[in-house]
């Protein structure tokens, strides 16, 4: 017979995967916050002073470089990320059949507006 079936010996022990760094999140890192700024790249100072007000009014922090060369492009991806990030869509929940019903009238919901 085959011993791999019947192997009494020690197994080694599992080692858990965050122990080694084999599974880290992005989620953790927080862009725009003080330890992971956001790179932006502008191509005027008038400009950077704008997007400076725009980083100080959302609470963010950044690092605003001025690339004055000709054909430079500006690189505001992140930011416009962060700032039209969507609100969390909140939905009432509608009432069961056996819940009493929503306009006051004491019947349950499947006999009055059900």
């Amino acid at each position: 017979m085959s011993d791999k079936f019947f192997y009494k010996g020690r197994q080694d022990a599992r080692q858990h995967h965050t122990t080694y760094g084999g599974f880290k999140t992005n989620a953790s890192q927080k862009s725009g916050s003080e330890k992971f700024p956001l790179s932006l790249v502008v191509t005027s100072e008038a400009r950077k002073k704008e997007v400076e007000a725009q980083v100080a009014e959302a609470n963010l922090y950044a690092n605003i470089t001025v690339d004055t060369r000709e054909g430079a492009v500006e690189s505001m991806g992140e930011l416009t990320a962060i700032l039209n990030k969507g609100e969390t869509v909140t939905v009432a929940k509608t009432p069961s059949r056996n819940d009493p019903c929503s306009c006051g009238s004491g019947l349950k919901f499947k006999k009055c507006c059900g």
